[in-house]
C-alpha cells in the first residue's frame, strides 16, 4: 500500500507493505545475539495450583514469564535514563516515531580500544538537514552479527566528537549495529552517550539511541523513512523494532 507521509512539513511517498526490519529478536533458543556477559533470555511457563502455562505440557494455553535484559539480548532503544540518576523512561521520553533517515556504512579506524567510527568518515556524507535519524552499518557485515556474543569482543564504537556533531546536526535517533556507541571498556565514561544526549549540561531528553540492529547487505546506503517502534515499557530502555522504507 503506497501512501504519502508528512514529516516535519515535508511529504514523502512510501509503500507500507515493503518495510525492512532492522531488529534482532530476543530469543531463548541459545541462538540470539548477546553482550555484556549476559546469558540468553529465559522464557518459562507459569505453573501452579493445577495450571500449566504450556500446551505441550498439557495446558490449554501458552502463558510464559519472560526474563530479559533489553541492553544485551536483542535490538533495543534507550533514552538518557540509561546514564542519568533519575531513571527517565524511554516510554515517556520518545516523542517521534517517524523520521527521514540516512543509512551509512562505516569502517572505522583502529585505536587502542578497538575500531572507532570518527567524524571525518561521516560528516561529508550526512549533508541533508532534513535527516533526523542516522543508521550505522559497520563493515564487514556478516549475518552472523545476529547471533554474535559481543562480550569481550571490543566492538566498534563512536568517537565522542562524532556524537557531539550528530547532536548539533539535529539527529534525534541514532541507530547502530553494535552493542554500544561507546567502547566496551572505558572506565564508565560513556563519552559518546553523554555527548549525544548533552548530559547533564543541557540534556536532550527526546533523543534516542538504538543498538544491536542489523542492516541487511542488500540495503543500499542512502535516504529512507524510519519507523521506530518501541515496546511500551517504563524503563530506560526497551526492546524495539526499527523499520525502514524506501522512498518512492
Amino acid at each position: 500500500m503506497k501512501a504519502d507521509i508528512f514529516i516535519d512539513s515535508s511529504s514523502y511517498s512510501i509503500n507500507f507493505q515493503e518495510g525492512i526490519d532492522l531488529s534482532i529478536p530476543f530469543r531463548n533458543d541459545g541462538q540470539g545475539v548477546l553482550a555484556w556477559y549476559l546469558n540468553h533470555p529465559v522464557f518459562k511457563p507459569v505453573i501452579g495450583e493445577g495450571f500449566v502455562g504450556e500446551v505441550k505440557q498439557g495446558g490449554s494455553v501458552n502463558f510464559f514469564d519472560l526474563t530479559i535484559n533489553p541492553h544485551g539480548q536483542g535490538t533495543h532503544t534507550e533514552c538518557v535514563g540509561h546514564i542519568s540518576d533519575k531513571q527517565e523512561s524511554i516510554n515517556q521520553n520518545i516523542s517521534s516515531f517517524f523520521a527521514l533517515a540516512h543509512v551509512i556504512t562505516v569502517s572505522g579506524s583502529l585505536t587502542e580500544q578497538g575500531m572507532q567510527i570518527g567524524l571525518e568518515e561521516v560528516q561529508t556524507t550526512l549533508v541533508d538537514p532534513k535527516v533526523k535519524a542516522i543508521i550505522f552499518r559497520t563493515s564487514p557485515n556478516p549475518t552472523a552479527k545476529k547471533s554474535t556474543n559481543y562480550s569481550n569482543a571490543h566492538a566498534p564504537f563512536l568517537a565522542p566528537e562524532l556524537a557531539v556533531w550528530l547532536r548539533e546536526f539535529g539527529i534525534e535517533h541514532l541507530l547502530i549495529d553494535q552493542p554500544s556507541v561507546d567502547p566496551e571498556e572505558d572506565g564508565g565514561a560513556l563519552a559518546a552517550h553523554h555527548a549525544f544526549w548533552n548530559y547533564p549540561e543541557a540534556t536532550c531528553f527526546e533523543k534516542t539511541i538504538t543498538e544491536l540492529i542489523y542492516v541487511p547487505n542488500e540495503v543500499k546506503d542512502g535516504l529512507y523513512i524510519l519507523n521506530l517502534q518501541v515496546a511500551p515499557i517504563e524503563n530506560d530502555a526497551a526492546p524495539s523494532r526499527p523499520l525502514i522504507y524506501k522512498l518512492q
